[in-house]
């Protein structure tokens, strides 16, 4: 805990939580919402950061948590056209499921994996 703290401290570092609540017939059904912006700045070597505009030094994270399901999207600022979107089921078999979001033939097929 003490590193963590340490790392998450001082200028451009550290987590900001700008919303934790509940929401219903959302992702999932009703479940948690988040909304965090992380700072990387201290995570990039000092003169690489000196190049790069504020914006290229956060990370936002929007998550939408209706156990088992979860929605999680990440952004940043700076590159405003890219985004990485994670969905998760938890399910109790072990990850047997080959089709656990119930996908057709043509989702499949779009898959990249």
């Amino acid at each position: 805990q003490k590193k963590s703290r340490e790392e998450s401290s001082g200028e451009g570092s550290g987590v900001e939580i700008l919303a934790n609540r509940p929401y219903r017939d959302g992702p999932g059904g009703s479940g948690q919402y988040t909304h965090k912006i992380y700072h990387v700045g201290s995570h990039i070597p000092s003169w690489f950061r000196a190049l790069l505009p504020k914006a290229a030094l956060q990370v936002e994270e929007e998550s939408w948590n209706a156990y088992p399901y979860t929605r999680t999207r990440y952004t940043c600022p700076f590159v405003e056209k890219f985004s990485i979107e994670i969905e998760t089921f938890y399910r109790p078999d072990a990850g047997q499921q080959t089709n656990v979001f119930n996908l057709s033939a043509a989702e499949k097929r779009q898959r990249v994996l």
